[in-house]
């Protein structure tokens, strides 16, 4: 674990990591920021957020997901020094995603009306259903960007990503000000405001992600054989082949905690509204640890192109050891400021007081949290999504949603109920991919 080797490994990871973690940060932030400024309006409007990105965020993680699919590919390639192979990769990832950005964006359109029928309060779904109209309009240039995005982290070239989403959540963050509350002369837009900045701010994110790797000189190369006509049906499989699983695993997980969405709202809107304010803190640090998950995926893969089965283990494991202290540190922190973080996003007492309570079983699945998601990460370095698929339908779908409402509603344990649930399907997860890992890797040695 201290070994001059795993030091190293940690060395080379945290570098390749951190630009991700800030980006995947950006990607989450977005929806932070739409939920702490509409809590400044009211708690249906902080409900309808949480509903409407129930529905959003979900086909949003499963696009992300399958955006990954490029990674690994380009990371083995890249190793081996394969250039053709990547510029043929960066012209799959283009088409992949784009075509995939506007078959989510149609798929939201016609499911949108769905959120009249999960027996939810009518004042919630009023404002649900136009912010998601808004909402969905993003999913394409967010796939684009992915899509850009993952092929460059299979290059190690982490950092642009990061500048671009700094920048973009700082201009979210001042759109939604003005946007929301009427600031500089503009009109005071309420709940809408904050849907519309975040769709200008992630259609600038993927305009000056493609500047910057169509102008870049390292990247001329690729551009060189870029041509919708070079379209490779083989290539296409590849990515694929990992990409969807990738998409489904994410979607799985998600989708549990978008349809806790749905149970609360049988409970209460100010329940709804502090299940989103917990969960966009436990969101957070879920996203910075999907930086190291992305980290492990690139490292595995360099590792697999090198064909160095020890370097594969250490390159896996050394990911787990910084998510376990990372996430170790995301529960103390949880623990300690349990009262004090709900304030940023809800000025009511009885959310507050319900977040509060959240936020402790929050803490308690931080570290099942980072292992899991690592754990995928590592699994895809070493092309093994569908067992992993298996693994997460079977801990969130079989085990974590019955469970919740089992707790919730036979027992009466209300919204803490559901949070158990999930507690319970996120350290399933955690245990039987950790093994999945550690079988596989020992497998390739």
């Amino acid at each position: 674990m201290l070994s001059k080797q795993y030091i190293k490994h940690y060395k080379s990871t945290f570098w390749l990591a951190y630009p991700i973690v800030m980006s995947q940060f950006g990607h989450i932030l977005v929806g932070v920021v739409d939920t702490a400024m509409v809590g400044q309006i009211g708690s249906v409007e902080q409900a309808a957020v949480a509903l409407s990105n129930s529905l959003y965020t979900l086909l949003l993680v499963f696009g992300l997901g399958v955006s990954y699919g490029v990674t690994p590919l380009v990371a083995s390639a890249d190793s081996s020094g394969n250039k053709l192979e990547n510029a043929q990769l960066l012209n799959q990832s283009i088409i992949i995603n784009t075509v995939l950005g506007i078959i989510l964006f149609l798929v939201l359109f016609f499911l949108s009306p769905l959120l009249n029928h999960f027996n939810q309060k009518q004042e919630v779904v009023v404002n649900a259903i136009p912010f998601l109209n808004v909402m969905m309009l993003g999913m394409i240039p967010l796939c684009f960007f992915s899509g850009l995005k993952q092929f460059l982290e299979g290059l190690s070239d982490t950092k642009a990503a990061m500048y671009i989403s700094v920048l973009s959540n700082i201009l979210n963050i001042v759109l939604n000000y003005v946007m929301i509350f009427g600031h500089w002369g503009f009109p005071k837009m309420g709940l809408m405001g904050s849907c519309w900045a975040s769709f200008i701010a992630r259609m600038l994110m993927a305009v000056a992600m493609f500047f910057y790797v169509y102008y870049n000189k390292r990247y001329k190369y690729y551009w060189e054989h870029f041509s919708i006509k070079n379209y490779s049906k083989s290539l296409t499989k590849k990515i694929l082949a990992i990409g969807v699983p990738s998409g489904f695993q994410w979607m799985f997980e998600v989708g549990a905690f978008a349809f806790a969405v749905i149970m609360i709202g049988w409970i209460g809107h100010k329940q709804q509204a502090a299940h989103q304010v917990a969960l966009s803190l436990a969101a957070v640090t879920y996203m910075m640890a999907s930086g190291l998950s992305a980290a492990a995926s690139v490292k595995v893969g360099n590792q697999m192109g090198l064909k160095s089965s020890s370097g594969v283990r250490m390159a896996g494991f050394s990911a787990f050891f910084m998510v376990i202290f990372f996430m170790g540190l995301m529960a103390i922190l949880f623990l300690l400021f349990r009262n004090q973080l709900p304030v940023l996003f809800n000025k009511d007492a009885e959310v507050i007081s319900i977040a509060s309570s959240l936020l402790v079983v929050a803490a308690v699945f931080q570290i099942s949290d980072g292992i899991q998601v690592v754990a995928l990460g590592a699994l895809r370095g070493v092309k093994d999504v569908k067992i992993p698929t298996a693994i997460t339908i079977i801990a969130y779908w079989i085990i974590g949603l019955p469970m919740s409402y089992i707790f919730a509603f036979n027992l009466n344990l209300g919204v803490k109920g559901i949070w158990y649930g999930l507690l319970l399907g996120l350290t399933t997860a955690a245990i039987l991919l950790f093994l999945r890992f550690n079988y596989i890797s020992k497998k390739i040695i």
